[in-house]
């Protein structure tokens, strides 16, 4: 027996890369998987490949996160025990990102969690235990270069799943935040030579089955923060004790970026 044994669990963003990762290593622990994404086709194999069940739905709405919570439980014949809130956008390119990007950032990278926990936390708060996870990235914590719309939604994310933590984890609600730097997966911004990427990938770039370690051993752990780079537990020490040293060390990293930018061209 595990923690993860015969519990109801849903991956949002599953269809491939970190969720469907995280669901197959859930699934790997005996784990019952509701995998969902707007990718139906990768969303049945992966489905398939791991004996989950796909439901296909937009997290980025409303009536999209009603639905999977709707047919998570008619699945399982009971309540969801976990919700893994993977599902996320990186879109925009600096003050030229549109208002629909940036709107589109919202509903995925922060609303999705909040409606979520709206139609889960009651149910959970009456049977004194539930688990929420949130994949917040690095950008939550600390940001990231030249996708503001990614740096804000995501900083909002993890702000969030405190607040869900800090209000409930008394009542039996167990909260945690995954903040991955580089990870291979199709948002990874292009080679690794490339401009952007030899900052993200500066401690590595993980595979998807890492960080799905990270959040079982965290679990196991009973901490909120999942790190698959422990070297971001330090960065952001550093960036709450030291703000204007590491606000110009970024400025250089930008700099750099412009600079390998520059040469690419």
């Amino acid at each position: 027996m595990t923690e993860w044994t015969d519990r109801a669990v849903v991956v949002t963003g599953a269809a491939r890369g970190i969720g469907a990762a995280i669901a197959q290593r859930l699934a790997d622990e005996g784990a019952r998987i509701v995998v969902t994404d707007v990718l139906p086709r990768d969303l049945a194999q992966t489905a398939e490949a791991i004996g989950a069940h796909p439901v296909t739905a937009d997290i980025g709405t409303e009536d999209g996160v009603r639905s999977v919570v709707d047919q998570a439980r008619a699945h399982f014949g009971r309540d969801i025990d976990v919700w893994v809130g993977n599902a996320g956008v990186a879109q925009g390119e600096g003050l030229d990102s549109s208002e629909t990007e940036w709107a589109s950032s919202w509903e995925i990278n922060v609303l999705a969690h909040v409606r979520a926990a709206r139609l889960l936390v009651p149910g959970w708060l009456e049977r004194g235990h539930g688990r929420f996870v949130v994949t917040a990235s690095a950008a939550g914590l600390l940001t990231i270069l030249g996708q503001p719309t990614y740096a804000v939604t995501k900083h909002g994310a993890e702000a969030f799943a405190e607040w869900l933590a800090a209000s409930y984890g008394h009542r039996g609600i167990d909260v945690h935040a995954i903040c991955p730097q580089g990870v291979r997966t199709d948002m990874y911004p292009g080679p690794d030579d490339g401009a952007l990427a030899a900052v993200i990938g500066h401690d590595g770039a993980l595979q998807p089955a890492d960080v799905a370690d990270a959040l079982v051993k965290a679990v196991a752990a009973k901490e909120f923060l999942v790190l698959p780079h422990p070297e971001v537990k330090d960065y952001f020490a550093f960036r709450a004790s030291n703000t204007d040293k590491w606000l110009s060390g970024m400025q250089r990293l930008q700099a750099r970026v412009d600079q390998l930018g520059a040469d690419e061209k």
